[in-house]
């Protein structure tokens, strides 16, 4: 992996991934997509971690697609995870976003394909690609009217224009509003609280939502409980309901 363009921590079961590239606003190339994608892989393979927290360096998100060195023919792109190395790609473990100042372009796509936002209270979010004759092709057109009202993210589609985190927020599109410098202070809060539940139902947890909206309701329990039979069936749910009995903190084994 590149340290010099992802840094990556793993402290207490939750991984801090953070794009490193501060004097290009974290714009993404294609060292930042392998990165991130070989983050994501290590992320999937360990046990031990439980959640995983994306960020920037320098107190800006990501201010989208490297653009200079797209003109060259770089394309910052990971087959099978798409941009960034994440964008098209369904990560099993919670993943939150810790976002500061700006996260556009392919930043606002990234952020959106967390599972879970907290931003500063200064932070603009939107997909400008329109104004430099390119399209949000990392998800901004696929997964932002499935966020936010589909009029909205057809508005930003087209104008390119921003909006507030305070906006954001009142969209439901993101969870929290922190102040400036705080939202990776926040985010470690909120991975501690998921980092503390018990590792198989927060994973199955997490994948049912995220493949609900695309069950009808003729099949949508069928389908959940698919994912969930062996939730509850697990060592993890006897220790849970014993620890809740016996008054203690629960020992996960993540089966």
């Amino acid at each position: 992996m590149s340290v010099e363009e992802v840094i990556v921590d793993i402290t207490d079961g939750v991984m801090t991934i953070t794009l490193n590239r501060p004097q290009a606003k974290n714009a993404v190339n294609k060292a930042v997509a392998v990165g991130v994608a070989e983050a994501i892989d290590e992320l999937e393979s360990n046990p031990d971690i439980r959640v995983a927290i994306l960020t920037g360096a320098g107190g800006t998100f990501c201010s989208g697609m490297d653009l200079k060195a797209f003109v060259t023919g770089e394309i910052p792109v990971v087959e099978g995870r798409g941009f960034a190395g994440l964008c098209e790609y369904l990560v099993s473990k919670p993943l939150i976003a810790a976002v500061e100042r700006y996260a556009l372009a392919g930043g606002f796509e990234l952020a959106i394909s967390c599972d879970l936002i907290v931003a500063a209270d200064d932070t603009k979010f939107g997909i400008p690609e329109v104004k430099r004759g390119l399209a949000a092709g990392a998800g901004g057109l696929v997964k932002l009217p499935k966020q936010i009202p589909s009029r909205l993210a057809m508005e930003l589609a087209l104008t390119g224009d921003f909006i507030t985190s305070q906006r954001a927020y009142e969209l439901g599109l993101i969870n929290q509003v922190v102040a400036s410098g705080t939202a990776l202070e926040a985010a470690k809060a909120l991975a501690a609280k998921i980092a503390a539940n018990g590792p198989l139902a927060v994973a199955v947890s997490k994948q049912v939502v995220a493949r609900a909206q695309d069950w009808n309701s003729g099949n949508m329990f069928a389908e959940q409980q698919k994912l969930l039979q062996p939730v509850f069936v697990s060592e993890d749910a006897i220790e849970g309901a014993t620890a809740f009995a016996e008054k203690r903190a629960p020992v996960w084994k993540g089966k």
